[in-house]
């Protein structure tokens, strides 16, 4: 280190500023790299760390819970800022395993504020459920917190989605029929209902009769449905309402506060880069920003409030619903992969769809997030296969080698994978917390995926378990200082 707050790390040929708070002392191997848990001290008065952004680098599903719940331990707030409970995170600690829809993971650590701030999109039934869900295995909730200017999925959306997606036919778009989509786009029309009209019965009873006289209208003339009844929605979400109450309340000046006085905040993404609605595989895409500008557009934070993001991919990729998925496996590899991976929805349960790791979607997160670098988790998974192959470009129908992600990909169908293969590995990698500790296949792996990446893998991922993680020569302090 070139001062006790500034280090300039050199990391396969990539040069990193990172600021590392003073209080964090690491466990090292002899001659080896960080050790995994590291031992921390009571913060000198005064010191200011980082405020993160943690993204998903590809279709979603890339365990972004379990990174989020090992940087809360460091974070004085983890805030949630776009998406709905079309997401889910699953963490695990020790023997328990928790899912997570809406509240963000870092609730397990009971000094740090959870926020679901502007951008979300809240189904209150499902809210509760949770809620009630946490506290009944004895996890606190006392410190969430809920924005009032987050919009409200209410029983019209969930039901115009299911029948906007059924009138598709074969063109569906694979939405989880959530009501996530009709929520935003509500308040895009600026017709939605927000949390904070929820908390007055006069206001949230004006508003909802107003939404219903055009909701049922479309449902009865366009869908041929049965319209809804204001009273058995009024009397439903009064109860929600109740429940809710003592969480709501303006979060941004919090949220704010927070990022300026140096607490550590931890900004929560939902789905994955190419899911969003913007820069995303569209039309395959959700209805919100889970890219890191994301960040600042749903919570009110701006973007000089940031200090460094962090990109979670899987050694494979997965993704659910529709569109052109260039490295997807249609055979038994691919069936292995989804089996060991557990690659099921955790909101859904739907099986995910797997292929070989595409770092062409890689370097563009990278390009679209700023990435600072990246967490790469599920490298386990690949244990035992033969040999383990990586994407590293596309050819057209022409024959012409493309090294970018297409902005038409999804209608691409003339686009092969240009793969490199690398052996595989057999050894177990649960108990490894050490880069030196895998097998030097596994670490070939690694370095190619961030040669080809061209961002510095900080953190791989060899089990669920919060401490089946290895950090990579300090790349990730756990939280940086500012």
């Amino acid at each position: 280190m070139d001062s006790p707050a500034l280090s300039i790390l050199v990391f396969r040929g990539h040069s990193i500023r990172l600021r590392i708070p003073s209080h964090i002392t690491w466990r090292r191997e002899k001659g080896g790299p960080a050790a995994a848990i590291p031992k921390l001290e009571a913060p000198q008065e005064g010191e200011a760390l980082a405020n993160l952004v943690v993204v998903g680098a590809q279709w979603g599903d890339e365990a972004k819970g379990k990174i989020v719940d090992y940087l809360a331990q460091n974070a004085a707030m983890v805030v949630r800022y776009g998406g709905g409970n079309n997401a889910g995170h699953s963490v695990t600690v020790g023997s328990d395993e928790y899912k997570f829809h809406l509240i963000p993971a870092g609730i397990l650590h009971p000094e740090t504020v959870c926020v679901l701030a502007d951008g979300v999109v809240i189904d209150p039934g499902v809210l509760v459920k949770e809620i009630e869900g946490l506290q009944a295995r004895g996890v606190s909730v006392a410190n969430l917190r809920i924005s009032a200017a987050a919009h409200v999925i209410l029983p019209y959306h969930r039901l115009q989605d299911a029948l906007e997606e059924a009138r598709r036919g074969d063109d569906k778009l694979g939405t989880t029929g959530r009501g996530i989509g009709p929520a935003y786009a509500d308040k895009a029309a600026r017709t939605g209902i927000r949390m904070g009209d929820l908390m007055d019965p006069e206001r949230f009873t004006a508003r909802l009769q107003a939404a219903l006289d055009d909701k049922n209208a479309v449902l009865t003339k366009v869908y041929g449905a049965e319209p809804l009844e204001a009273a058995a929605i009024l009397e439903e979400y009064g109860r929600y309402a109740h429940a809710l109450r003592p969480f709501v309340c303006d979060t941004p000046p919090l949220v704010a506060q927070a990022a300026r006085n140096g607490k550590g905040v931890l900004f929560e993404g939902a789905q994955g880069t190419l899911l969003d609605i913007d820069l995303g595989t569209y039309p395959f895409v959700t209805s919100s920003h889970p890219i890191a500008g994301g960040a600042c557009l749903g919570t009110g934070v701006g973007p000089t409030q940031i200090h460094a993001v962090i990109g979670v991919a899987k050694s494979y990729t997965t993704r659910v619903g529709a569109g052109v998925f260039p490295t997807e496996l249609l055979d038994a590899t691919g069936d292995t992969i989804r089996d060991r991976g557990h690659e099921y929805g955790t909101t859904t349960g739907r099986p995910r769809r797997c292929g070989w790791l595409d770092t062409v979607v890689l370097r563009y997160a990278a390009q679209v997030n700023g990435l600072s670098c990246l967490a790469l988790g599920h490298l386990d998974v690949l244990t035992g296969l033969e040999e383990v192959k990586i994407g590293v470009a596309y050819t057209n129908g022409a024959g012409e080698t493309v090294r970018d992600l297409p902005g038409d990909l999804p209608f691409r169908t003339d686009l092969a994978p240009v793969y490199e293969t690398l052996p595989g590995w057999s050894e177990d990698l649960s108990s490894v917390r050490a880069l030196t500790g895998l097998p030097a296949n596994a670490r070939r792996f690694v370095e190619r995926v961030q040669d080809l990446a061209g961002v510095p893998v900080a953190t791989v991922s060899v089990g669920p378990a919060r401490e089946q993680t290895i950090v990579l020569d300090d790349v990730l302090a756990r939280a940086l200082r500012r």
